[in-house]
């Protein structure tokens, strides 16, 4: 008890954990910006203005606005299935939440993202870091769910742990755009290849090391 009045304690159990939900919520909002671009639908504005080879491919138009439009509901549902405070206080809502997440991903923005994958920019290399990303983000989410209906709830939070690390790839993926032209300036196409797998596979890694840690 004594060492959570410390400046470490404190910064452990309040500043850290307070600088992290601002940086996520910022980075959310961010999305939903994302978003707003296409609302009214329009296929003549930001990202779509490079896919117009595609756009008139009916199955690639509707698969781009469904994982448009479901991506923020993963990243805030997803979210609170990690609040302990949620979980102690109202394990209902904690529920309905992942139910929203796992349906949202299942249903929605997995296989939507599987699809746009198949047409990503960059050639081969690119198409098979998207096309996994989303075969892996609904296998996770699959299982963790049927963890979740047996009663495993390690195994449970484990899936669930790798599902939002792959979800997060939303964020991350555009994150390490913005360092990799800081710092290098790459090619737009060989940033595109980069970032399609460093999106999401260094993700995955940590919530892997954390899974580590939470069995030791």
């Amino acid at each position: 008890m004594h060492d959570d009045k410390t400046g470490s304690g404190i910064f452990r159990k309040w500043l850290f954990p307070g600088a992290l939900l601002a940086t996520y919520a910022y980075f959310c909002f961010l999305m939903l910006l994302i978003t707003l671009q296409y609302i009214p639908w329009s296929t003549d504005v930001a990202f779509l203005r490079i896919k117009q080879d595609y756009i008139g491919l009916w199955y690639y138009e509707l698969a781009f606005f469904t994982h448009v439009f479901t991506a923020p509901l993963c990243l805030i549902a997803g979210f609170t299935q990690f609040s302990k405070w949620l979980r102690a206080r109202s394990p209902k809502l904690h529920r309905w939440s992942g139910w929203l997440y796992a349906v949202s991903v299942i249903g929605f923005a997995a296989p939507s993202g599987f699809i746009m994958g198949i047409y990503a920019n960059g050639g081969w290399l690119s198409q098979i870091a998207f096309c996994l990303l989303g075969a892996l983000w609904f296998a996770f989410t699959w299982k963790a769910i049927a963890a979740a209906r047996k009663g495993n709830f390690v195994q449970h939070r484990n899936f669930m742990m790798r599902s939002f690390a792959l979800a997060l790839s939303a964020i991350t993926l555009r994150a390490w755009k913005w360092v990799l032209v800081a710092l290098f300036l790459p090619r737009p196409m060989d940033l595109y290849m980069l970032v399609a797998w460093l999106g999401w596979t260094l993700n995955l890694l940590v919530a892997e090391w954390l899974i580590y840690r939470l069995k030791k």
